[in-house]
């Protein structure tokens, strides 16, 4: 993998659009990580030297489609989605959660009815939502069926990897 400097861009705009605090890639010998807040960003080539870039705030938005891999939650977030975990899990209750960061969005348009509605029953492979990443709108699939109970997240709002989007009670 050659590093260039639209992957860069691409990473600093993930992070400072979200509440990612840090984000790395990695391919072969090389690693790229991006720091939120004060810290440098930069990345290390083969030989291990580190290359400082520049601040996540300084750099414009692009877009990319490398994999990115993400630092798990920060301690506020992961305990908010395990006290959502652990209340589904009390009531019998399955999460369909966020398989990217990004802005989720009920509707496929602003005029649009939304996906589902608390009440609604889905089904395996039925469009409950979409997640826009990277200018890109993607279509997230349910893999469970059942009656969805509740909408965790509000409309237009940014979500992270693996974040509970809705409820859904498989018996329903």
């Amino acid at each position: 993998m050659k590093i260039d400097l639209e992957q860069i861009r691409s990473l600093l705009a993930v992070v400072s659009q979200t509440d990612i605090t840090e984000l790395t890639i990695e391919s072969g010998d090389e690693k790229i990580t991006v720091k939120k807040g004060n810290v440098q960003t930069g990345f290390a080539n083969g030989d291990g030297n580190h290359v400082e870039v520049a601040t996540a705030s300084s750099v414009p938005l692009s877009n990319s489609n490398k994999a990115l891999t993400l630092v798990p939650q920060s301690a506020p977030q992961a305990a908010e989605a395990n006290n959502v975990e652990e209340q589904a899990a009390a009531s019998g209750y399955l999460p369909i959660t966020s398989p990217m960061v990004g802005t989720f969005y009920r509707a496929s348009g602003p005029t649009s009815a939304p996906f589902v509605e608390p009440g609604d029953r889905v089904s395996i492979g039925q469009t409950v939502c979409i997640i826009e990443a990277m200018k890109l709108m993607n279509d997230l699939p349910s893999e469970i069926s059942g009656k969805v109970v509740k909408i965790l997240v509000e409309n237009g709002s940014t979500v992270e990897f693996g974040q509970p989007l809705m409820l859904v009670d498989p018996k329903g």
